[in-house]
């Protein structure tokens, strides 16, 4: 492994970045794309690190994978995926910073759960199939709306009105029996006035672990008006999943024998021997999206942009447990074969029904001196869960089938206004100033399925919060266009973030989360000619009472996170990229990085739910490597296309105690993807390719947990880690037909 190390260091010596491209249509189009809410996003002139990935980069590699493997290559981004092949459930991290912490939006308009503060991309499948671009600011960035607006930003942009009509069909097959189909069409301008836009998907895995299958749908519809000064979009898209779980990770010994073990479903005979699979141990949910884009031309320098959302979600996850506790159901023990029985096997389905609507705007003013936007938002999130057992083993008695062992409700209100303005000082000096207040109440009430050991008598937990909090985020910066080749940039920011449902349900039951702050400061420098560009960013971000991931995970396998008092992450994001000749190019990025806390106390339960504090000091922060790093080679020539992507990084400790033992090995793996462009008649583009995904078959990980495990004298007794393998060599070959 020190070899590959060493090898992924020298291939990454130089550093550079998906090159940042940005997307030139005709100012129809331009105008078109302006019904958008997109004042949230950064500019050339924003002091901020950011990445744009246009249309044309995302649909080379949208053949089946999670949008967040299709922008993995871009500065500081590690992927995860619970099936090991990139479709279901997947995950991102930027900076170290989970992805509750990662504020996503479409158009403006939140994305992130209101409550978990994540975007659960596997219930929007293929929605990169209608995306004009993204874009991945790193860092607090600029003023953004919803529940994840702390350490990173991904902003997505729908697509853009074509002006053309068209249609197009595209398949995918490989490994694992994944395939993708889509179909999309639009109308082009009708009138010149009126167009219409849609697209269904279908995409479908038994992914790299046993039983880790997906089956996801999805569709797309868009309609809008374009007047002169008035333009007007309405936007609908969803999506239905079912994944089987691979919610737990495997030990170590594991790895070697069986990697494609997947734990969940197991049912245990009277010994605990697996003697089987639960058939039906899924994970479904159906999610619907409704945007109103709204765009007023008031004059050549002022515009007002309104957008309006409502999200539907519903879903359920059904499971088998063995031998559990009874009366942690509401069920009395029961006699059988004369032996009184108060843990038996059982199967539960838990529910959700979640309601998400609101409202954005934004005034903005565009003169040649002064750039500036007022804004806000405000939402209402409501969330309802709920469980049932369906079955219990043996069970002697009546199972009520809508009886609920456990019942609450979350509610949100969550409001926000921002001023922000650049001035352009002197020639090429700009002054940018940004301030956001948000003000948000939270109450979550009713019984949560977690036992609570602690009260007496022992219940399942009482929710009863009604938390309200209010944060102001200011942030100034500097931004130099020193000439048409050279441009700096240096920024300080505020963010504060107010914690997640889990942050509540899953600590100790005697703390109380507390909310987050960040002072992130930031200094870049960039260079552009057509032939090369280069740019380095560093970064140092102060963080007070940072939740940052411990290595326990709940029962259903999400990461538990922790207030740890002072902490910080500064670093070095380094990008070069070479047009080495008119069909070569070399793009290289790289990130290196401290992140630590400072005098971390651990808390640890015994086996007598006793609790034991260890004083660790400084340590490294979980699931934050020293060094990360992308390397894309790239070919264009006469139709043919062809990439070479390698992506590395150092060692990723699984909590924050900062041993080997616990922890993510370095790796090394690479990527390798080639198509063909060609017309035929009545077509007018053919593409035909294959991606080879981690082309030397490597044996990596990239997310787990460690299950550090404490004796009643406060004593380390052992580790026991679980780690998420990712796919060995697995292709997936493509065609599309455009007309």
């Amino acid at each position: 492994m020190k070899k590959r190390s060493l090898l992924g260091i020298c291939i990454l010596a130089g550093t550079a970045t998906f090159a940042q491209v940005n997307v030139k249509d005709s100012m129809r189009i331009v105008k078109l794309e302006g019904v958008e809410v997109v004042s949230t996003r950064a500019s050339a002139k924003t002091p901020v690190a950011f990445t744009n990935i246009s249309k044309k980069d995302i649909k080379k590699q949208n053949i089946g994978k999670d949008i967040p493997f299709l922008i993995s290559t871009t500065p500081s981004i590690l992927t995860t995926s619970d099936a090991g092949a990139g479709i279901g459930y997947s995950k991102i991290r930027i900076r170290g910073t989970d992805a509750t912490r990662i504020n996503v939006t479409t158009n403006g308009i939140p994305m992130n759960d209101a409550e978990s503060h994540e975007l659960y991309w596997v219930n929007t499948p293929d929605l990169a199939s209608s995306l004009e671009d993204i874009q991945v600011q790193r860092g607090v960035g600029t003023s953004t709306n919803g529940a994840g607006a702390f350490g990173a930003s991904i902003n997505m942009r729908t697509q853009a009105i074509f002006p053309q009509k068209y249609a197009e069909v595209s398949g995918s097959y490989g490994s694992f029996n994944s395939h993708k189909e889509t179909f999309r069409l639009g109308t082009g301008l009708i009138n010149d006035k009126w167009a219409f836009d849609a697209r269904i998907s279908n995409i479908q895995s038994d992914g790299y672990r046993d039983r880790a299958s997906s089956d996801l749908k999805s569709y797309f519809l868009q309609g809008g008006y374009f007047g002169e000064k008035t333009s007007v979009k309405l936007i609908t898209f969803g999506g239905k999943e079912e994944t089987y779980h691979a919610w737990d990770g495997i030990s170590k010994d594991m790895l070697k024998s069986n990697r494609r073990y997947n734990p969940n479903g197991e049912i245990e005979d009277s010994k605990g021997n697996v003697i089987g699979f639960y058939d039906n141990q899924i994970d479904h949910y159906v999610q619907k999206n409704y945007h109103l884009l709204i765009n007023q031309y008031l004059s050549n320098t002022w515009n007002l942009n309104v957008g309006f959302h409502y999200t539907d979600g519903d879903g359920y996850y059904e499971e088998y447990k063995n031998k559990r506790s009874l009366k942690e159901y509401g069920l009395q023990p029961f006699e059988h074969n004369g032996e009184t029985v108060k843990k038996s096997d059982l199967i539960r389905k838990k529910f959700t029904e979640s309601r998400f609507g609101g409202g954005i705007f934004s005034f903005n003013h565009k003169g040649e001196k002064l750039q500036a936007s007022l804004g806000g938002g405000l939402n209402y999130y409501k969330n309802d869960h709920f469980g049932k057992v369906l079955w219990v083993k043996n069970y002697i008695g009546d199972i009520m089938p809508d009886n609920h062992y456990y019942d609450n409700t979350g509610r949100k209100t969550d409001g926000n206004i921002y001023a922000k303005a650049s001035f352009e000082v002197t020639d090429g000096l700009s002054l940018f100033a940004d301030a956001q207040f948000r003000h948000l109440r939270y109450r979550l009430s009713g019984l949560s399925d977690k036992w609570n050991w602690t009260s007496n008598p022992e219940q399942l937990q009482s929710l009863s919060f009604d938390e309200k909090f209010n944060f102001f985020n200011p942030k100034l910066g500097l931004s130099w266009q020193i000439n048409s080749y050279h441009s700096t940039y240096a920024s300080f920011s505020v963010a504060q973030k107010e914690p997640t449902r889990s942050n509540y349900t899953d600590a100790l039951f005697t703390q109380k989360p507390n909310a987050e702050k960040l002072y992130d400061y930031e200094l870049g420098y960039t260079f552009n000619n057509p032939c090369f560009n280069a740019g380095v960013n560093l970064y140092y971000m102060d963080y007070k009472d940072q939740l940052v991931l411990n290595g326990k995970v709940n029962e259903i396998g999400r990461a538990i996170s922790e207030n740890v008092d002072k902490s910080y992450r500064m670093g070095i994001e380094i990008s070069l990229g070479a047009q080495l000749t008119k069909w070569l190019r070399w793009d290289i990025n790289g990130t290196w990085s401290k992140n630590r806390i400072k005098d971390y106390v651990a808390y640890f339960s015994d086996s007598n739910y006793k609790q034991h504090t260890l004083n660790w000091g400084d340590t490294p922060i979980s699931f934050s490597p020293s060094f990360m790093g992308n390397s894309i080679i790239s070919a264009n020539y006469k139709g043919f296309n062809a990439s070479f992507q390698t992506q590395y990084s150092t060692r990723q400790y699984l909590d924050n105690l900062g041993l080997k033992d616990n922890s993510l090995d370095p790796f090394i793996v690479n990527h390798i993807h080639l198509s063909y462009d060609f017309k035929l008649p009545y077509i007018k583009q053919a593409t035909v390719g294959a991606s080879v995904y981690n082309l030397f078959n490597l044996k990596y990980e990239t997310n787990g947990y460690s299950q550090t495990s404490i004796d009643t004298e406060g004593q380390i007794l052992s580790h026991d880690p679980r780690f998420y393998p990712m796919a060995g060599t697995n292709v997936l070959a493509h065609i599309t037909l455009s007309f």
